[in-house]
């Protein structure tokens, strides 16, 4: 099962090099054109979940795993108050609507929070 662990750990660190939010005009951005501290909040806890995997400890994983999964939400969420905050200038609501629409979700997110979600769920055999 270390494996399993392994495989959601490369998971998370390729998926922050994947397209995570697309911006019209710019393009995809990765984690690291987002905010490269929100990045870099990842490698960190997925390098402390890489310690645990590699100690046999399953409640750092667990731990980190579920730190990396409120990262990831926070940022979703920070994405998209971001995008309505920065059209607010805007006099209409509607307008602002619409082009804070504009800025999607990639598939990225879904390597992202699989990996984390394998880290949390999957356990890993005791050596002996």
């Amino acid at each position: 099962m270390k494996n399993l662990q392994l495989l959601g750990l490369i998971l998370v660190v390729v998926g922050s090099f994947l397209p995570l939010v697309h911006v019209p005009i710019t393009g995809n951005w990765n984690y690291w054109k987002l905010d490269y501290y929100l990045a870099g909040a990842c490698w960190v806890f997925s390098a402390c979940a890489l310690f645990g995997i590699i100690n046999n400890s399953q409640k750092v994983v667990k731990f980190f795993g579920i730190l990396l999964i409120l990262l990831f939400a926070f940022t979703i969420f920070a994405t998209k108050y971001q995008a309505f905050n920065y059209f607010s200038f805007l006099p209409f609501k509607s307008w602002t609507e619409t082009l804070a629409g504009t800025i999607k979700l990639q598939w990225g997110w879904i390597v992202e929070f699989l990996g984390a979600f394998i880290l949390v769920f999957v356990k890993s055999k005791k050596a002996a």
